[in-house]
């Protein structure tokens, strides 16, 4: 069996975190911070470290079956591919952003001003859609300097935490895009068999990290008050305890629920509240 490709950032914001979602869906692969290709031990798979640019056109074109990539890249590359899994981490924003002393009010006072970006598809867009005629100046590597310059009136680039606006004296002025990492696929990879059997190991990971598994004891009297407050994947599992009229119930909480769940729990009675991580849900 010719084995899959998968094409991943070979260094930068998205590797390590890439490399890990792999290992955690039981993939076994060496070498990875030392070459180019690396192939998996145990599945049908070969990974490839690329550029992060590069991904998204080798994936369109088939050299890659499947990649792993920032949404900004491929918005900005215009290649074909499907997108197949969302994956929740490499969050950033698309951003323009102003000197802090710039009279810039409103996103189209941007009309005739000078932008710089690394972006400039994506901005393009953004200032078609806004009917505002901007000038874009391509800008390849720290775009954040260009405004001290006099380059240009403000920038177009990636924020994460901000702390790179701020060092250079500028503030976020308008909200062009937002992007986390994606697991995309070369035009109809999503029917292939190993396809979906590891997008389901990715699935089940992704899933098992948004939820917490609990464990509770209550009296029997106040079960029904707290089951209502425990949604399961199917339903919770009640466990008789030694001690009369008490039991113990099992069950995973949505990770955005935990604490509000925990706090009504308690106010119902709910005792030795014990919660646990959860490292793979298969649905």
């Amino acid at each position: 069996m010719t084995p899959l490709k998968i094409a991943i950032q070979k260094s930068g914001r998205l590797n390590e975190k890439s490399v890990a979602l792999l290992k955690n869906c039981g993939l076994n692969f060496e070498n990875y911070k030392s070459s180019l290709i690396s192939t998996v031990s145990n599945f049908p798979l070969e990974i490839l470290f690329l550029r992060d640019d590069d991904i998204p056109e080798y994936v369109q074109d088939g050299i890659a079956d499947l990649g792993i990539v920032g949404e900004n890249v491929i918005n900005e590359t215009e290649v074909n591919v499907q997108y197949l899994q969302r994956l929740g981490f490499g969050k950033c924003t698309l951003k323009i952003a102003i000197p802090n002393e710039s009279n810039l009010q409103e996103i189209h006072d941007l009309e005739g001003k000078a932008i710089a970006t690394s972006y400039p598809v994506i901005l393009k867009k953004y200032l078609q859609q806004n009917k505002i005629d901007a000038t874009i100046r391509t800008i390849s590597g720290s775009v954040e300097i260009s405004p001290g310059l006099g380059l240009s009136d403000a920038i177009c680039d990636i924020v994460s935490t901000g702390g790179t606006l701020k060092s250079n004296g500028l503030k976020p002025f308008a909200e062009v895009l937002s992007s986390e990492a994606i697991l995309i696929g070369k035009d109809g990879v999503d029917r292939d068999g190993v396809v979906k059997e590891l997008m389901q190991r990715i699935q089940s990971v992704l899933t098992a990290k948004e939820t917490k598994y609990v464990v509770l004891n209550v009296d029997r009297s106040n079960l029904d008050t707290i089951l209502q407050l425990l949604p399961g994947v199917k339903s919770p599992t009640i466990v008789p305890l030694a001690e009369e009229n008490w039991v113990a119930v099992h069950t995973v909480i949505q990770e955005r629920d935990f604490w509000e769940k925990i706090n009504r729990l308690k106010a119902e009675g709910a005792q030795g509240i014990v919660v646990m991580p959860v490292e793979k849900i298969i649905m």
